[in-house]
């Protein structure tokens, strides 16, 4: 009891501390992958009770075991694949409202500049009410589609007919009519997420060098939700970017999972935990509150 006790009392102190850097912070740089949507209730790579209810009638005809296996299907028909997608959209992001751990998000970051790196595609920052022109969602996004074929570099929002598709979609099938079609070519379109001929998010690359360019040599805060110690895609990034930086200090709040490298370890906290928790934690702090 004693060694709990005091894990709770380092917890406390850790987040106090992290919420004093993020006080005098000029600006917060937040990182999100796969753990902070599992926290929302989003689990791409579950085989669970959700997944059952939304899909199981997919997982017995197809042999479907979790979304992301969806995402990545080459489905029979143009009308089955639309199928898949416009009622994962549907209901992730059509019926979405926003979340306890959003919102406690948004109370922490408060006024501060921000900017959010993420290789969530489900558009949940956005939809909660994040700049859209702060986001930078490297592996594309659910509510965008392209060409399959890449004939061009556009791409479009698809929010309204992905309602439209899964109102008219049965038995995992749309109308052939609701099935898009690319603008320039005529040929099949597909979700802007980073599959074969992936456009790349330039403009949000672009817009995040900047962000990183104006806060060079101030207080940045890197507030890292979610991420393994394994990514090469934002974690590696964010760690390079604490080692440049002097004023930087780096936060990675994930479960039975914190990486920290020995070269930034005296500028950085790892908050082992549940995230939702600890957003909470740091929301409360926010408003004066303890406990």
């Amino acid at each position: 009891m004693l060694k709990a006790a005091e894990k709770r009392s380092d917890m406390y102190e850790d987040i106090k501390k992290v919420w004093k850097w993020i006080d005098g912070a000029d600006a917060v740089l937040i990182g999100a992958s796969n753990g902070l949507s599992i926290t929302e209730g989003l689990h791409l790579f579950a085989d669970n009770q959700v997944f059952e209810e939304l899909f199981g009638d997919l997982k017995r005809k197809y042999g479907l075991r979790c979304i992301l296996q969806g995402m990545g299907a080459r489905w029979p028909t143009e009308e089955e694949k639309w199928g898949f997608w416009s009622r994962l959209v549907h209901h992730y992001c059509g019926k979405y409202q926003e979340t306890q751990v959003m919102s406690d998000l948004k109370t922490v970051i408060g006024d501060k500049d921000y900017f959010v790196v993420t290789s969530n595609g489900e558009c949940h920052f956005e939809l909660c009410g994040f700049a859209p022109e702060k986001i930078y969602e490297v592996e594309g996004n659910w509510l965008t589609m392209q060409c399959a074929a890449r004939c061009h570099d556009r791409v479009y929002p698809w929010g309204e007919l992905a309602e439209n598709m899964a109102a008219a979609e049965q038995g995992g099938r749309v109308p052939s009519g609701l099935v898009p079609r690319c603008p320039a070519c005529g040929g099949p379109m597909q979700v802007h997420m980073e599959f074969e001929n992936f456009i790349p998010e330039t403009e949000s690359q672009e817009r995040l060098e900047a962000f990183l360019k104006q806060y060079h040599g101030k207080r940045l805060v890197i507030l890292e939700l979610g991420i393994g110690w394994r990514n090469q895609l934002i974690k590696a990034p964010l760690m390079r970017l604490a080692a440049a930086e002097p004023e930087a200090r780096y936060v990675t709040v994930n479960l039975g999972e914190i990486y920290i490298p020995g070269e930034i370890r005296e500028k950085s906290c790892g908050l082992d935990g549940d995230l939702a928790e600890i957003l909470h934690r740091l929301a409360k702090e926010r408003m004066g509150e303890t406990g």
